[in-house]
């Protein structure tokens, strides 16, 4: 399963974004998102956020 991320947590901080190995983030409105496409559930992205706005399901 793809990371998904919880966007009332989300702060835009952009660290999943450059963590992500795939490129699988984007920011779309100021808030992160994961095309489910290139994600390769990893989970770098879920250690990376400070926020813990980002998790796998």
């Amino acid at each position: 399963m793809p990371a998904k991320v919880n966007p009332a947590k989300c702060t835009g901080c952009e660290t999943c974004v450059e963590e992500c190995p795939s490129e699988a983030i984007s920011m779309v409105k100021d808030k992160a998102h994961v095309n489910a496409n290139n994600c390769i559930d990893c989970g770098v992205c879920v250690e990376a956020c400070p926020e813990e706005a980002i998790s796998m399901e």
